[in-house]
C-alpha cells in the first residue's frame, strides 16, 4: 500500500464492498465507475472468483471498490471455499457495502444476502437498482425502492444503469457521506491493487467463458508461467488448466483454431492494458482436482 500525499481536512477513503446476486452486473459496475476495464464480465453466473479492487479517487474522497467473488453453496471445492471466504472478508474489511440488485430480474426480497450482511449489520449498506434503463414503467421501480426500504432499511437507494453509465456520480454521492474521515489509502494515480501480470491472466480466462461451453469455463483456471515487459514489447506465457483430457481437446479446437481464438481475443484486451505488442502464448495441461489444489491456488492468489 503507498500512501498519498499530504491532503486537505475532510478528506474521506475507504473500502467499498459490491455484492449482490450473480449476474447483477457487479464487474461492469466496478469497470464503468473506475473508467477502465480491470474485473472480467461475461454473461455466465460466478465469472469472478477474487476480490479485485478498484480505486476511485476524486478531489476529496477516494473509494475503493471490492468486487466481490458470487457466493454459492453447491459445489465444495477448495477454490469455493476460497470464494467464500473473500466474500466474507470483503464485508469484514468494507466500511460500505454497496448491494447492487438487477431490477430486470429481482426478486422481491433478497434474505440470503441479507443475511449474509447480519454478519456486519454495523456496516452501512447502499442499493443501487441496475439495468433500469430496460424498465419502460418506472412506477414499478419506485415500488420496489419503496419496498426494499421498509424491509431493509438501506441509507440510500440509487436507480443506475452500469452498462450505459446513468447516475453513477449520483451513486457516489451517497457513498461518500459514509466513508470515514481520513487521507487518502492509495496513491491518487492507483486505479487497482491488481498487478498486470494477474488482470493479463483474468483477460485469459474471460475468453474462456466467452468463446467455450455453458459448464466448461468453471473447470479451468489460468496461471501465468513467464511476464516479460519490455518498452516495445511484452512477452507472456500462460497455462490454461483444465481437470480432464476431454476438455483439453475442447479448450484447443480442431486444428488448434478455438485455442487460437481465445489467445487472439486475449491478446487485443491485454494490448490495451500494457500500452505494447504482445506476444500471447496459450498452452493447455491436465491438473486433476486443480480446484483443491492449495498450492496452486496460493500461486494463483485465490486462497
Amino acid at each position: 500500500m503507498s500512501s498519498a500525499s499530504v491532503v486537505s481536512p475532510g478528506t474521506r477513503s475507504g473500502f467499498v464492498a459490491i455484492v449482490g446476486r450473480p449476474n447483477a452486473g457487479k464487474s461492469t459496475l466496478l469497470n464503468a465507475l473506475i473508467g477502465q476495464k480491470i474485473s472480467i464480465t461475461s454473461r455466465r453466473p460466478q465469472t469472478t472468483r477474487q476480490n479485485i479492487a478498484g480505486i476511485l479517487t476524486g478531489a476529496h474522497a477516494q473509494l475503493v471498490f471490492l468486487d466481490t467473488p458470487g457466493f454459492q453453496t453447491q459445489f465444495r471445492t477448495g477454490l469455493t471455499k476460497a470464494m467464500d471466504r473473500g466474500f466474507k472478508n470483503a464485508l469484514s474489511e468494507a466500511n460500505v457495502v454497496l448491494w447492487l440488485i438487477d431490477v430486470t430480474a429481482r426478486e422481491h426480497m433478497d434474505n440470503e444476502i441479507f443475511a449474509r450482511l447480519q454478519a456486519n449489520a454495523d456496516t452501512p449498506v447502499v442499493m443501487a437498482l441496475n439495468k433500469i434503463d430496460k424498465i419502460d414503467n418506472k412506477n414499478q421501480v419506485l415500488e420496489y425502492m419503496q419496498a426494499l426500504n421498509v424491509a431493509y432499511h438501506p441509507k440510500a437507494i440509487v436507480p443506475i444503469s452500469a452498462q450505459n453509465k446513468l447516475q453513477l456520480d449520483t451513486l457516489v454521492d451517497a457513498l461518500t457521506p459514509l466513508l470515514p474521515q481520513q487521507e487518502f489509502l492509495y496513491a491518487e494515480d492507483n486505479v487497482t491493487t491488481a498487478s498486470v501480470r494477474a488482470l493479463a491472466a483474468e483477460m485469459v480466462r474471460e475468453k474462456l467463458f466467452r468463446l467455450l461451453g455453458q459448464e466448461l469455463p468453471y473447470s479451468t483456471a489460468v496461471e501465468i508461467e513467464t511476464f516479460e515487459e519490455k518498452p516495445e514489447l511484452t512477452r507472456i506465457c500462460a497455462v490454461i488448466l483444465v481437470d480432464k483430457a476431454g476438455q483439453k481437446a475442447i479448450v484447443i479446437g480442431k486444428g488448434g483454431e478455438k485455442l487460437k481464438e481465445i489467445g487472439t481475443a486475449a491478446r487485443k484486451d491485454i494490448e490495451k492494458l500494457v500500452g505494447t505488442k504482445v506476444f500471447l502464448q496459450l498452452f493447455v495441461k491436465v491438473k486433476h482436482a486443480w480446484a483443491d489444489d492449495r498450492r496452486l491456488l496460493d500461486r494463483m492468489g485465490l486462497s
